[in-house]
């Protein structure tokens, strides 16, 4: 009797755990539905946004690679550089920097130098799908950045060491200002700032026998913002748009 007691007992208990178990099972299969469900609204309000995402990147890349430059360039001037002297030579031209082969105190993308990153733009973020160069130029400044005094066009006491990117694609154009809050008119016109070349950039080492790529500071540009793009005033970075062609710009040294 006792036993047959205890086995009754036992079996409900079974009773008991297997209807736990089917409830448990139960909320799994509930969870699991709510879960694909899930996935694939998102899938279908996501397969639209995929060039959101894309561009998102593209800005974002856009905007941390000068940062990282920057970062250098002052720690180069706090040891004592002077901006005006500090040059951009890739990793290919580095024995045309200044003192080499025994010193590479001015050369920015030397880990003797400044040790900052030499790298090119992903072509995701061009017009013309191909990988993008960084140029560095001295001959423009930002209105409303740094000396400037609302006056004419920069000197060499005012113009900004600025890192340019010409040709992104218009996507990534408008994603970079909408991340940044840049809002109001960014285009300059057409023949209103002139930037340095690559053939500008380059001037000759004392020795005479090699060259050394500068930001060639001698504001011979103009100014970007102002009038024509006054949505660019007081931005130290941002995109604009000059002869069709968009520019990604960044202040590494304002002045």
């Amino acid at each position: 009797m006792i036993f047959k007691k205890v086995k009754d007992k036992v079996m409900m208990g079974r009773k008991g755990e297997r209807g736990n178990v089917l409830f448990l099972i139960l909320i799994a299969v509930a969870l699991f539905a709510a879960l694909s469900y899930a996935v694939t609204q998102s899938s279908r309000s996501g397969g639209g946004d995929a060039s959101k995402e894309t561009n998102l990147i593209g800005s974002a890349q856009l905007t941390q690679y000068p940062a990282g430059v920057r970062t250098s360039l002052i720690r180069m001037i706090i040891s004592g550089e002077d901006p005006t002297t500090l040059e951009f030579n890739p990793p290919l031209t580095f024995s045309d920097c200044s003192g080499a082969p025994t010193t590479y105190n001015r050369c920015v993308f030397h880990p003797s130098g400044g040790g900052a990153t030499y790298a090119l733009a992903p072509s995701e973020v061009m017009a013309d799908g191909n990988p993008g160069t960084w140029l560095f130029v001295g001959d423009n400044e930002i209105n409303l950045i740094g000396q400037y005094d609302g006056a004419g066009d920069p000197d060499s006491v005012e113009a900004d060491i600025i890192a340019l990117l010409p040709g992104i694609s218009n996507s990534i154009c408008t994603k970079v200002n909408e991340e940044l809050g840049i809002t109001g008119d960014i285009d300059e016109g057409t023949g209103t700032i002139l930037f340095a070349s690559v053939n500008q950039m380059v001037s000759t080492n004392a020795d005479s026998a090699s060259t050394e790529i500068t930001a060639a500071i001698d504001g011979s540009g103009g100014t970007i913002g102002g009038a024509d793009a006054t949505g660019l005033d007081g931005q130290p970075f941002g995109c604009f748009t000059q002869d069709s062609v968009n520019y990604y710009y960044h202040v590494l040294i304002e002045r």
